[in-house]
């Protein structure tokens, strides 16, 4: 299996960005002996002090793999050396995906996960006397956040910021028994209260959705419906100005039918025709004075008639 075919093994699309909660999620440094402890490749080195010299494995054909690989880079030892290692990929994935978003996949993460197994399985030194895997772990983790963090459009200085007006709201929630104010949130920050806003203006833009994310509302049953089918679509009519509008004509309709016919008449001609009172009053052989006085009657008809009906 070649270099090329391995990674597009592993490899599985792109990922949504997460680099704020890929921090939170991943564990620090320190823990790689606990992870190492529990991981599935095998035993970690113990922690504290330098580790005593040891086989890189305790399995006599993995050491052989590594000595074939080291000694002249042979490339079948090597697949086989990432196979070995790949369920360590797992696990580091799978401790990493804690309190992501739903958009990030598992599947993306160990993607991202194989280059660092592959990255670490190259630069690791047989000479250290050292486990694998407590080397393995944080080339891991790190390839994975390196990845999020490149694919994310929030700056970090923001995902900061998000994080420690998160942490200073749910303190002050807890001490305070309510949501605090604006007032006392800044207090708590140290900050000045324009400062504070235009950073909720910035953290605003951390919260991103996806369109088609099922989510259950007041109304919905569990995943019934998505945001999409919230967002009101700006270019169709709204029904309810289209019921208003049919009722209105029905009832000018029904009120310009009960005008008399020269009254009817001038509506017609000065409203839809466009026509000026002079001449109208040229059509119906009268003084654009008289149009004027049968237009005033016809309006004040029509509004008496309108007014009732929607009085009812």
């Amino acid at each position: 299996m070649s270099d090329s075919a391995t990674r597009r093994t592993a490899a599985r699309g792109g990922a949504t960005p997460a680099r704020g909660a890929a921090e939170d999620a991943g564990s620090p440094p320190e823990a790689v002996d606990e992870d190492v402890a529990r991981a599935p490749a095998g035993e970690a080195a113990g922690a504290g002090g330098e580790a005593s010299p040891r086989p890189v494995s305790d399995d006599p054909e993995v050491m052989a793999l590594w000595r074939r690989f080291k000694a002249d880079g042979d490339r079948d030892a090597r697949e086989r050396l990432i196979l070995q290692y790949a369920p360590l990929v797992k696990y580091v994935a799978g401790r990493v995906s804690v309190g992501l978003p739903s958009t990030v996949e598992h599947g993306d993460l160990t993607s991202y996960g194989m280059f660092g197994l592959i990255d670490a399985i190259e630069r690791f030194d047989l000479d250290k006397g050292v486990k694998f895997e407590t080397y393995a772990i944080s080339r891991i983790r790190g390839a994975i956040i390196d990845e999020l963090r490149s694919l994310d459009w929030i700056p970090r200085s923001v995902r900061n910021k998000a994080r420690r007006v998160e942490q200073a709201m749910s303190a002050l929630e807890h001490e305070l028994g309510r949501t605090p104010g604006e007032g006392e949130l800044a207090g708590r920050l140290n900050v000045e209260l324009d400062e504070l806003r235009r950073t909720l203006a910035q953290v605003s833009l951390t919260s991103v959705m996806a369109l088609d994310e099922p989510f259950a509302g007041e109304d919905d049953e569990e995943g019934g419906s998505t945001l999409l089918d919230k967002v009101p679509d700006r270019a169709s009519p709204d029904p309810e100005a289209r019921l208003q509008d049919s009722e209105m004509r029905k009832v000018l309709s029904d009120s310009v039918a009960h005008l008399s016919e020269r009254e009817r008449t001038v509506v017609m001609l000065y409203y839809f025709e466009g026509m000026t009172l002079s001449q109208i009053g040229e059509v119906l052989s009268v003084t654009e004075s008289r149009v004027c006085q049968i237009h005033t009657k016809a309006v004040l008809g029509l509004r008496t008639k309108i007014t009732e009906r929607i009085r009812g």
